[in-house]
């Protein structure tokens, strides 16, 4: 999070693959200005719910229950000053974010944490960190 510095501070922000809100949740507490969540898992919602409500963050977050590239169809164009998404492993997610990314940009930064090695589209403009195993890209989107 500390990467991302002051751009966190009033942006509009939303959390792919959720899970507990951990990534949304940091964001808020750095002074994001709204997170909207979307998780699909039941036990990961319950735990994203009682996140929410125990640390007071419901006036300025949304919780979607349904699947990220659903929600993602529906958003339209650059709704979003930055994606944050930790996507399961193994599954192609990562990819596809950035390929929807680029054909439908619902964000002006997306930042994807996946597994070291995992392929992604050759977008030139993509920047990663690399931790051990796992990666984070970035990609700046053009407007």
């Amino acid at each position: 999070m500390s990467a991302l510095g002051p751009r966190i501070e009033e942006a509009r922000i939303v959390d792919l693959f959720a899970g507990s809100g951990a990534l949304g949740l940091e964001a808020l507490s750095r002074g994001a200005q709204e997170v909207v969540f979307v998780e699909r898992d039941r036990g990961a919602l319950d735990a994203l719910e009682g996140n929410v409500a125990s640390l007071g963050a419901g006036d300025r977050s949304r919780i979607v229950r349904d699947d990220v590239f659903r929600f993602l169809a529906r958003v339209g164009e650059t709704p979003y000053d930055l994606a944050l998404a930790d996507p399961p492993y193994g599954k192609g997610y990562a990819a596809r974010l950035f390929e929807l990314a680029a054909a439908q940009p619902f964000a002006r930064e997306l930042w994807v944490e996946h597994r070291s090695g995992e392929p992604l589209p050759a977008i030139r403009e993509l920047r990663d960190r690399r931790y051990g195993d796992t990666t984070l890209t970035i990609w700046e989107i053009p407007e």
